[in-house]
């Protein structure tokens, strides 16, 4: 019998099931297979009942439903699983069939499987999805890496399936060779870290110093929500406010004050560090998470540590703008220092990233889908090679309009002890990258002090290096290296 099956499927948890069924509805037959082959009659019997999705009860009968080039996506726990995959399903495959991994895997892995593959005659993409578990369903935003010569063949499919602009393009296209897709995804990631704690900041200022209830603040949310700050997280944290509990109260009031996290925006601040490039914001967004974590140690630090009260007596109203300020140009910071490290990465990696399709690509179906990336796709296609965000006449007009709001915000909160680090970083980079001189010449001189480290002159050309015997007890001789 000729095999009818477009593309398989391995993993039946919500993404999995969520990403078949989406792929149903634009006419492709999918092959499901789980590892615990009692969930593929499940799916089958119950949310793909009626459609034209095909089960497999083993690698082997997966495999023989599909038609050649085989095209297998898998979307399993990131790590040795993804590894412990592949394996199982090489021995079916044959040269020039396709992998796919839709997981969140570190891009240092893709690029190793890619190599991999590569060298079995296989062809391997790994893939960012955003968009949760509605985005799976009704159109996410799909991040392809990999081998260039498998995107043909999924080109249609996962173009289909993704969400789509106001013009019709779809939120999806090539990214680059091996691990770029998974780390243009990883960055995404680290960025919607940096999001979620800018709109945590906004809302506490207004909770716990202006004294605003739940039903309050879900207004000035909607409010903000029609204007510039038009995103996928505003509207549910706007919903979430409105949401009450069975006792009638908002049920976020009710939920335990420590984050959880996964990994990705971690991955993206380690890689920051390794690359030189300041991502300050996502790493506060980070340790934001770490430190609510230490529930315990801050319940009795709470108790012997003393500051001022938070309470903040001003003009309500004009607060709440200030508050709105300090949000949106964060926000700027936030996705400038993001695409500066993408630019890095591209250098460091090979890669030939187009940063306005990634803003594209990020404008729907994915987490931190909003109106301001319309604006960053237009910085990048009219100035391709635009070095940063920040230097766009746009976001310069945007950044000069929410200064002085800004700037109250974070003098207030630091006044009334009052934690906003990511509002805080956000404006010392501002500030640090506006400055034609800093207090690094210090620095060097320290460290050519106590380790011969050596310094470069404002007197001499760049790229020759000076030391001095700083003491007169030390010898001429410098450290081998220079690390700026």
């Amino acid at each position: 019998m000729e095999p009818k099956g477009d593309i398989a499927m391995i993993g039946l948890a919500v993404m999995g099931q969520n990403l078949i069924l989406n792929m149903n509805d634009h006419g492709f037959t999918v092959v499901a297979y789980n590892r615990t082959v009692s969930k593929v009659d499940d799916f089958l019997n119950d949310e793909a009942k009626g459609t034209n999705v095909i089960g497999a009860h083993s690698i082997e009968e997966m495999v023989g439903h599909l038609k050649r080039p085989r095209r297998v996506m898998m979307l399993v726990k990131a790590g040795q699983a993804v590894d412990d995959i592949i394996d199982r399903v090489i021995p079916y495959l044959e040269p020039g069939d396709i992998i796919i991994d839709g997981g969140n895997s570190l891009y240092q892995d893709t690029i190793r499987r890619t190599e991999y593959l590569r060298a079995r005659g296989l062809l391997f993409i790994g893939t960012g999805v955003s968009g949760g578990e509605e985005g799976a369903r009704r159109g996410p935003s799909i991040m392809p890496g990999g081998h260039p010569d498998a995107w043909p063949y999924v080109k249609d499919i996962f173009q289909a399936i993704s969400a789509k602009v106001d013009d019709g393009s779809p939120c999806c296209d090539w990214v680059g060779n091996d691990g770029a897709g998974h780390y243009v995804k990883m960055v995404h990631n680290g960025i919607e870290y940096g999001d979620m704690q800018l709109i945590c900041e906004a809302y506490h200022l207004m909770k716990d110093s202006l004294g605003m209830s739940a039903d309050e603040m879900h207004k000035v949310f909607a409010e903000w929500n029609e204007g510039d700050l038009d995103s996928y997280l505003i509207e549910i944290t706007r919903d979430i406010l409105a949401f009450k509990d069975i006792d009638g109260e908002p049920l976020v009031e009710k939920i335990l004050d420590t984050a959880g996290q996964k990994g990705t925006g971690k991955w993206t601040v380690i890689n920051s560090a390794e690359l030189g490039i300041p991502i300050t914001l996502i790493g506060e967004a980070v340790f934001a998470r770490c430190i609510s974590a230490m529930k315990e140690e801050r319940v009795a630090a709470s108790k012997k540590l003393r500051g001022p009260k938070p309470v903040i007596k001003t003009n309500r109203e004009k607060f709440i703008d200030d508050i709105r300020c300090a949000l949106y140009a964060s926000k700027i910071i936030s996705y400038a220092q993001g695409f500066m490290l993408l630019r890095a990465a591209a250098a460091e990696y090979g890669w030939k990233l187009n940063y306005g399709e990634i803003a594209l690509m990020w404008r729907g179906g994915c987490i931190i889908r909003s109106q301001f990336l319309g604006k960053i796709k237009e910085a990048f296609d009219k100035r391709k090679r635009l070095p940063n965000l920040l230097l766009d006449p746009h976001f310069k007009r945007e950044i000069r309009k929410s200064q002085r709001g800004w700037r109250n915000v974070v003098a207030t909160a630091a006044k009334k002890g009052i934690p906003a680090p990511a509002f805080s970083t956000a404006l010392s980079f501002f500030d640090a990258f506006r400055s034609e001189t800093l207090p690094a010449n210090l620095l060097q001189a320290q460290r050519d002090y106590f380790g011969a480290h050596t310094y470069e002159r404002i007197d001499r050309e760049r790229g020759e290096f000076y030391h001095t015997n700083w003491t007169g007890r030390g010898g001429n001789v410098s450290s081998s290296t220079y690390n700026a």
